[in-house]
């Protein structure tokens, strides 16, 4: 009878969780990079605007925040938020893929990586 109980508790433990995910997975991936369906919220610009400022003290250059033209975001000990942004050089606007990790509670905000990704282009 033990090993009966034992063979249900192991099923119960191994098994389930498995096929929950096989069957249910079309949800969220915990961890995982989701993509921000608003790009104009307010919230989103001002995280963009701190990247470019953040990259400007860092760098020592004279970026001009544009927008964000896309992005993700992740849940982490905070969110992180994965942006492909657009910011002008001069005259030149340029394609940056940023991330910055937030945690609103305690009014932190971190820029993690900041780095061009597209060739250049004027734009009006």
């Amino acid at each position: 009878m033990k090993a009966q109980a034992l063979c249900f508790y192991l099923f119960t433990l191994l098994v389930l969780p498995l096929l929950a995910s096989a069957v249910g997975g079309r949800g969220a991936l915990v961890g995982g990079w989701q993509p921000i369906k608003n790009v104009n919220d307010p919230h989103v610009k001002e995280i963009g605007e701190f990247a470019v400022a953040e990259y400007n003290k860092s760098s020592k250059a004279a970026l001009k925040f544009v927008g964000v033209v896309k992005g993700e975001t992740q849940v982490v000990a905070g969110t992180n938020y994965r942006f492909d942004l657009e910011a002008k050089d001069g005259s030149v606007t340029k394609h940056y893929e940023a991330v910055v990790w937030e945690k609103p509670w305690e009014n932190f905000r971190n820029l993690t990586s900041f780095k061009q990704i597209k060739d250049t282009h004027t734009r009006p």
